[in-house]
C-alpha cells in the first residue's frame, strides 16, 4: 500500500497550503488590489473544472483576461482578452497563487492532472479518464514535460503515467522542474495561441 498516496500526500497539502496562504498573502492581497484597479476591475476568475473521480468544483484564479465581446454578444478571442498584467500574472504562474484555497479545501492537490472542464468528460477514451484516479494538480507530470506547447494526446499520456507512479520523490522532482519552467518562462502557450486551446475529442 502506498501510504504517501493514500494518507500523507493529502495530510502535506493541508500543512503546506495553510503556510504559503499565510506567507504569500501580501503577494496575492497586492495583486488582487492591482487587478481591481486595472481596466477589467475584477480579480478573480471562477470556473467549474472536473477533479477526483469527476467530480465538478469550481477552481479559483486571479483574473487575466477582460470580458470584451464583439457585436454578436460572443467573447473576443483570448488573445484579445489577454491584458498586459494578465500575461505577467500568467507568465509568472501567480494567478495560481489562489488556487491553495482549492488545495486546502480538498478540491486539488499541489502536484497532479490539471483540472479542466466538464464538457470535455465525454470526449476521453477509458484509459485518459483515468486522470480523475486522483485530485488535480496546480501542477503535474504534463506541465514540466510541456505544459501547453503539447498535444493533448502526450498531455493525457503524461497524466495516466502520473497516476500510475505516484510517489513523494515524483511529486519532489515535479515541484523542482515546476519552479524551473516559471522562471525561465518556458510554454506558456502554444505556438499561435494566447491560452490553451480547445480539447476537441480524441481522432
Amino acid at each position: 500500500m502506498n501510504l504517501y498516496r493514500k494518507y500523507f500526500k493529502r495530510i502535506f497539502d493541508i500543512l503546506f497550503s495553510s503556510i504559503l496562504l499565510i506567507t504569500l498573502s501580501p503577494v496575492i492581497i497586492a495583486f488582487i488590489l492591482i487587478l481591481k484597479c486595472s481596466k477589467q476591475r475584477k480579480a478573480f476568475f471562477l470556473q467549474e473544472r472536473t477533479g477526483l473521480n469527476a467530480a465538478i468544483f469550481k477552481v479559483i484564479k486571479l483574473k487575466t483576461m477582460t470580458d470584451e465581446k464583439d457585436e454578436y454578444g460572443n467573447l473576443l478571442p483570448d488573445g484579445k482578452r489577454l491584458t498586459k498584467t494578465g500575461f505577467f500574472i500568467r507568465r509568472n504562474s501567480i494567478d495560481e497563487l489562489v488556487q491553495l484555497i482549492n488545495i486546502l479545501k480538498g478540491d486539488m492537490s499541489f502536484v497532479g492532472p490539471r483540472p479542466l472542464l466538464p464538457k470535455y468528460l465525454p470526449l476521453y477514451s477509458a484509459e485518459q479518464n483515468r486522470r480523475h484516479e486522483v485530485r488535480p494538480g496546480i501542477t503535474g507530470w504534463a506541465q514540466v514535460n510541456g505544459r501547453n506547447n503539447i498535444s493533448w494526446k502526450s498531455k493525457f499520456e503524461f497524466d495516466v503515467w502520473y497516476v500510475d507512479n505516484l510517489s513523494f520523490w515524483v511529486d519532489m522532482k515535479i515541484i523542482f522542474l515546476t519552479i524551473k519552467k516559471i522562471i525561465s518562462g518556458a510554454d506558456i502557450s502554444r505556438d499561435g495561441h494566447a491560452t490553451t486551446e480547445t480539447f476537441n475529442g480524441n481522432n
